[in-house]
């Protein structure tokens, strides 16, 4: 049987917490200044931080790069849902 995740490629690069770089990326399923979240290859991924923002974006390749602060990456435990922030949510944090 094939697990899940084996013969899956994914890199991630953090550049002085301020450049992040990650292959591997099948789609950005939301984003703001303070919270990315990415379905990657290896599963969802969450980046969390302050003034993040795209700076290159290539879902061919699977690619991102993102600038800012960068203060967390979490990935989301398989068979859970990713938790998509509302206008009501974000006005309420």
């Amino acid at each position: 049987m094939n697990e899940p995740g084996k013969n899956k490629v994914q890199d991630v690069r953090l550049h002085n917490r301020k450049l992040l770089e990650i292959s591997g990326v099948n789609n950005v399923e939301s984003f703001d200044n303070e919270e990315f979240l990415l379905q990657t290859e290896l599963g969802h991924l969450t980046i969390r931080g302050s003034n993040l923002h795209i700076k290159n974006l290539n879902l061919e390749q699977g690619f991102v790069s993102i600038e800012g602060t960068v203060n967390s990456l979490s990935y989301l435990s398989p068979g859970s849902q990713p938790k998509n922030k509302g206008l009501l949510g974000k006005l309420l944090r």
